[in-house]
């Protein structure tokens, strides 16, 4: 266990995921960030976004991260998100439903909020899709 790092999500209303991993990467304020055991102390916003892990001894997971801030220690990251859910637990047919919905007001009504709606129904989609849980 010492080539991996603890990564801990979590919201305000619950802790979506807490393992050991050999890497992640989520978008930050300032870009794309990878993160490997060891890192340097950090502390960032996070963007809207999917997370991408990679388990200790193999397979990779993706959480959807709706911003919020990393903090990352050498021994320990935590990503304190808005909202998160992980990649499995989303239910694919709501979350293109979203999407359509999102769309169908954007085409309407023009309006900001549901270009964010659209965004979000987009990023939980691509996790779906990278999870295994769609195909295109």
């Amino acid at each position: 266990m010492a080539n991996t790092i603890e990564l801990e999500v979590v919201t305000p209303d619950r802790q979506v995921f807490s393992e050991q991993v050999e890497f992640f990467s989520l978008r930050g304020l300032g870009g794309e960030l990878g993160v490997l055991p060891g890192h340097i102390p950090l502390f960032t916003g996070v963007q809207p976004g999917v997370l991408k892990y990679k388990r200790d001894g193999g397979g990779e997971g993706w959480i959807t991260v709706m911003g919020g801030f990393l903090d990352v220690q050498p021994k320990k990251a935590t990503v304190l998100a808005d909202a998160a859910e992980r990649g499995e637990e989303i239910d694919a047919l709501r979350a293109q439903q979203a999407k359509e919905r999102a769309e169908i007001r954007i085409s309407r009504e023009n309006q900001v909020d549901a270009e964010v709606d659209l965004k979000r129904a987009l990023i939980r989609l691509k996790a779906v899709e990278l999870a295994g849980k769609i195909r295109h």
